[in-house]
């Protein structure tokens, strides 16, 4: 923490939860800059005098660790350490009133929506021309590009509709430009996100367009990748796929949270698809794009799921032989549907179920990557660490997935943000390990 006397007027933003959250911070991050404001990311040297809490909401673990960062600079305040503090983002939009009676030293709470009313309290203009304008905090090869926000989906289990809203896309234009201001910078690789990417356009354009948007941005000079996150099962648009198999920067990869395996829990989930339909988009999605890495996320525990329906759920993944998988542990959530049933499977019980599906993924997952062994890949490398060039190919988003480890010997020199070709020489459950293809 810095001491009284050190430099004024300086703004450090943290940023919790996901890459959604990373992007609006990005935006305050940009509009302060233009601001003149000195301003950082995450510093890890505590020595700015106003700080910016972009908070998380989605499950309990998330917003504990909110609430605890949100105390963790309260006290810097208290001890003089800081001027000003600001918490903004999901937790704060949802709980407000409770976190100003909790937490007064906070000197203003903001929901997901008030950037402007941030940027007033903070004495600096919304420059309305920065829209479409963003400077990242991720290596300047890959950015995050949030192409709505907001959902409409009735999951019974999700309090994202109560912190975020409605589903908005924003207009095809916008987000080109934004995408051509990112390559302009350095960008490679653009990862789209939203709460549901397959929604893109119904409330535009009055029906689905991430087709077209894909084609847009396909066309930018310079893009060499684009991937696909958060893409919901029920009404996929199944043309998507079609241009992921025609366009080359199109990154063989979709990232679809499927929740369940069982019909039962599908069902009282809101999620308006079956086990069946579930088995048959999968298989339609691996004929049309052959070769495509799958990721999902499951939830365990959630209320009524009993013993039959978590075997039911296992053998779904037994079945379906993810590339990549993720657990949460159901989290009881005020005001969704969900919340009205009994929470009724203990704490420990839904950990098993996690552990158990985990391992077998694990196992998957090891088999997978065994059967790379022996093929040369298209590998971004994103940094250097412990004696490694450490990358990723095109199955793979940063920081949740698989990642390339090529040694970094003295005849090896790889930029961070470069493309190379990787022979994958040996593999565990979760790394590829390779040597450059000298050219």
């Amino acid at each position: 923490m810095k001491t009284k006397g050190s430099v004024k007027n300086k703004v450090n933003i943290v940023t919790l939860g996901c890459s959604k959250n990373l992007v609006d911070s990005e935006e305050i991050f940009t509009q302060l800059r233009a601001n003149q404001f000195d301003v950082t990311h995450e510093s890890k040297k505590d020595d700015a005098n106003i700080v910016i809490v972009n908070t998380c909401g989605f499950i309990d673990n998330a917003k504990q660790e909110s609430i605890d960062t949100i105390l963790r600079y309260a006290d810097a305040k208290e001890h003089g350490l800081i001027d000003k503090l600001y918490v903004t983002g999901c937790l704060s939009h949802r709980y407000k009133d409770d976190l100003e009676k909790e937490i007064p030293t906070v000197d203003a709470y903001f929901g997901t929506n008030e950037l402007p009313r941030l940027l007033k309290t903070l004495k600096a203009d919304y420059k309305h021309e920065l829209v479409g304008e963003r400077l990242i905090t991720t290596p300047a090869h890959f950015a995050y590009l949030k192409i709505a926000e907001g959902c409409d989906r009735p999951c019974s289990f999700c309090a994202i509709p109560l912190m975020r809203g409605g589903h908005i896309s924003k207009p095809i234009e916008q987000l080109v430009r934004e995408t051509q201001s990112l390559v302009k910078r350095g960008t490679k690789e653009l990862i789209l996100i939203a709460q549901d990417l397959t929604y893109y356009g119904l409330d535009l354009y009055k029906k689905r367009r991430l087709e077209d948007l894909l084609r847009a941005l396909s066309d930018v000079e310079g893009l060499e990748w684009i991937r696909l996150q958060y893409a919901y099962p029920s009404g996929f648009p199944m043309e998507i796929l079609d241009v992921m198999a025609e366009r080359d920067n199109i990154c063989k990869y979709l990232d679809m949270p499927l929740q369940h395996g069982s019909n039962k829990v599908l069902k009282s989930m809101r999620r308006g698809i079956t086990r069946k339909k579930t088995e048959e988009l999968i298989q339609q999605i691996r004929s049309k794009v052959p070769g495509i890495a799958l990721r999902t996320t499951l939830i365990s525990g959630h209320p009524g799921e009993t013993e039959e329906d978590f075997e039911e759920m296992y053998r779904f993944v037994e079945e379906m032989r993810f590339d990549r998988l993720g657990v949460f542990n159901y989290s009881h959530e005020e005001n969704t549907h969900s919340y009205t049933m009994e929470d009724d499977v203990p704490e420990d019980i839904k950990q098993e179920r996690t552990d158990a599906i985990m391992e077998l993924q694990q196992g998957i997952s090891y088999d997978l990557n065994q059967a790379k062994i022996g093929h040369t890949y298209k590998v971004l490398f994103d940094r250097k660490e412990n004696g490694y060039f450490i990358g990723r190919t095109e199955h793979d988003s940063p920081e949740v997935d698989n990642e390339v480890l090529v040694e970094a010997t003295s005849d090896t020199y790889i930029r961070q943000g470069d493309f190379a070709t990787v022979i994958i020489t040996d593999a565990t459950e979760f790394d590829l390990y390779g040597q450059l293809v000298k050219a």
